[in-house]
């Protein structure tokens, strides 16, 4: 199931969890990031159970966009028990995807 983020709850529900997290910065209005929206959606479903994908929209929670530098969107940033570990912009195939997580 993906996680909606927001600058209120990145911290709790990200940085404080355990466990490995792809988190997709995007907006809804740029076509990359719906592009990648139904990709993403794919890989989420054979995830397992210790690797979540979030969602956080970077228009509506710059906060958290800001603090991770977040420069050009749909970027996909990889977080493992708190810490950042990949990131990568662009939209993505389902294998780089697999790949990214690996």
């Amino acid at each position: 199931m993906e996680l909606v983020l927001t600058d209120q709850n990145f911290e709790a529900d990200v940085l404080n969890s355990k466990g490995k997290f792809v988190i997709d910065f995007w907006a809804p209005w740029y076509g990359p990031c719906q592009i990648i929206c139904p990709i993403l959606d794919n890989f989420a479903k054979d995830l397992p159970a210790n690797l979540r994908v979030g969602k956080l929209n970077v228009d509506e929670n710059p906060q958290t966009a800001q603090k991770y530098n977040i420069m050009s969107i749909p970027t996909l940033v990889v977080i493992e028990n708190g810490k950042v570990v990949k990131q990568v912009s662009g939209v993505q195939s389902k294998e780089s995807l697999h790949e990214l997580i690996a």
